[in-house]
This record gives structure tokens, sequence and C-alpha cells, in this order.
């Protein structure tokens, strides 16, 4: 009697262990249904659309061909997954495109070239491994060659607007001597001796076809492809309103010059803030401007102090989607 209860027992504490398992095994195997239910309901992934015909600065993109459909459309899944940067180049285009865009029609520079801007610098005042620097990075030598001031205290290279007309200038001569605004935009990448180098050892004067090293050879389609995305946003899964864009900063003028400026100083008694002056000039690289050239500066301060992001988004309350930019 004793040993049949106890294997009584036993039987049934093992019909408990077996069942535990089998649920627990159950509750398993519907959680795991349940997580790839939910990731093929509810997180899709798509190859971005590529568009039957695109142009570069008017130049054609010959998209028949195959190297040149992947190499763009290896840069579009590139910067349309690139989420948190490629919101930033919207909201941040908004502010930088007004004063870009006037001085490229100006100088007769396609408007397309903003976007090189956009894959130079990500429209910030970055700094390159090799000491490029600004919006559109020039290296010293190159800015000074096209008028840009650079030393301890001043570094025009920071300066958008200037910066820009320099840049203007840089992309003429590169394409009076390429002859193709898509050659001068790689030249503008790997140097115009480089190219020339390898356009007179490959034979063709084709950006398309010439064999480059990686970082050029995606130059151009990283231009398309932020141009696409830029013109497209709503193509590519990109959904901001106007209302969430960086607005163009209201500013006024004032004069520096003189020697021995003290810019704190100078700052309170324009009715700001040192950082203020800093943020809305950001080519000054002191607080104490020598000057012993004594030259004579023009500087952007605001036009409010303080209330700024009011004045910033007075009238701006049109939450519309964007369609393009």
């Amino acid at each position: 009697m004793r040993k049949s209860r106890l294997g009584w027992i036993a039987a049934t504490a093992l019909l408990v262990v077996a069942g535990v398992v089998c649920l627990c095994s159950t509750e398993k195997d519907d959680s795991e249904e349940a997580h790839r239910r939910a990731i093929m309901n509810g997180y899709k992934v798509f190859a971005p659309s590529i568009p039957d015909t695109l142009t570069f600065a008017g130049e054609s993109v010959p998209l028949a061909t195959y190297y040149v459909r992947e190499g763009l459309d290896n840069e579009l899944i590139v910067n349309m997954y690139r989420q948190s940067s490629t919101v930033l180049y919207f909201k941040r285009a908004s502010r930088y495109f007004p004063v870009i865009e006037p001085i490229l029609k100006k100088n007769g520079i396609p408007s397309d070239f903003k976007y090189l801007c956009v894959i130079e610098s990500g429209l910030t005042n970055a700094t390159s491994p090799a000491k490029a620097q600004g919006f559109w990075q020039f290296i010293a030598s190159t800015g000074a060659n096209y008028g840009l001031m650079v030393n301890d205290e001043i570094d025009m290279r920071d300066n958008l607007a200037a910066s820009t007309e320099a840049a203007c200038k840089y992309l003429r001569s590169l394409y009076n001597k390429f002859h193709s605004w898509t050659a001068a935009a790689a030249a503008y990448n790997c140097g115009e001796n480089g190219l020339a180098r390898r356009i007179d050892r490959q034979g063709t004067d084709v950006y398309y076809d010439i064999w480059l090293n990686t970082e050029t050879s995606r130059y151009v389609y990283r231009i398309l492809a932020i141009k696409l995305i830029m013109q497209n946003p709503r193509q590519y899964g990109y959904y901001l309103r106007k209302c969430d864009l960086y607005q163009p900063v209201p500013t006024r003028k004032a004069t520096l010059s003189g020697q021995n400026i003290d810019l704190y100083q100078f700052a309170r008694s324009h009715g700001t803030n040192y950082k203020m002056l800093r943020m809305l000039n950001p080519w000054i690289k002191t607080d104490m401007l020598k000057n012993k050239a004594n030259k004579t500066y023009t500087v952007d301060l605001p036009v409010e102090n303080g209330t700024l992001y009011r004045t910033l988004t007075k009238g701006k309350k049109d939450t519309g989607l964007l369609t393009t930019i």
C-alpha cells in the first residue's frame, strides 16, 4: 500500500511537471508567434523609389547604367534611413538655404549645389579631420585663394555668406576647366588635379564612367540622394510640419572697428550678450579682437534679445506638411 501510494505521488508529480513544461512551451510559442506577427504588421522597411529620369545641375544622370542606378540606390538607402541626420538637414535648410540660394543664383551657379553644401557639412560649421572648415569645407589655403581671411582671430570660412561667395568662385573655375557641373562637383571633393589625372589616364571625362576613390565615387550620388529626399520628403518617409523647421534669425547690422576690442563689452554695449554675438558670428574666434591690421568688420546682432523664439515663431503657426525644400 505504501509503495503504491508513493508510486501514485511520483506519477502525479511527473504529470504536473510535464504539464508545466508543456504550458511553458505553448506560452513561448505563442509569444514568439505574436512577436513575429507584430514585426510583420507593425514594422516595415521599404526600398526607396528611384525616378525614371534625374538631372544634376541640368545634366542628365545615366540611370540606365546598372552601376549608376545601384550607386544612387545605395546612397538613397543610407540617407533615407539615417533619420536623425536627415531630419536635421530639413530643419537647418529652412534657415540657411535662404542665404545660400540667392548667392548661387547671383553667381550663375546651379541651385543643385546647395545640396553639395548639405553633404559637405550637414549645414553646420563643421571641422574635418583634414582641418577643412565651415559649411563649404574649405581648407585654409583654398579659402585664402578665394578671398577668405583665416587667422587666429577671424576665420571667414565660418561666415556663410562670404564662404558661399568663395565656393561660387571655386565651382565656376572648376566648371571652366572640366566643362561639366557634375565633374566640377567631383573635383570639389577630390581636387582638380586628382580628377584631371584620372580623366587623362582613363580616357573619359564622364564622372559616372571614371574609376575613382571610394569617397569621390559616392560623392555625386550622395548629392543626388539628398536632392531627391529633400525635394520629395513624403515619398521617402519624412513628414515634417512647416512649423518644425528652424526659421531665419532676424538680425541687425553693427560695425566692429579699431583695435583691442573687448567683445564682452561690445556685446553688452549693443544690447545683447557675448554668446549671442558668437552664435550669430561664428567666424569670430576670440573674445579680444586685437585687429592689428585695423580692419572693419560687419557683425550680425539679434533684433531682440531674450525673446527671439517668439520673434522667430510669430505668424508661423501653419502646421501644414512640408512638400519640398
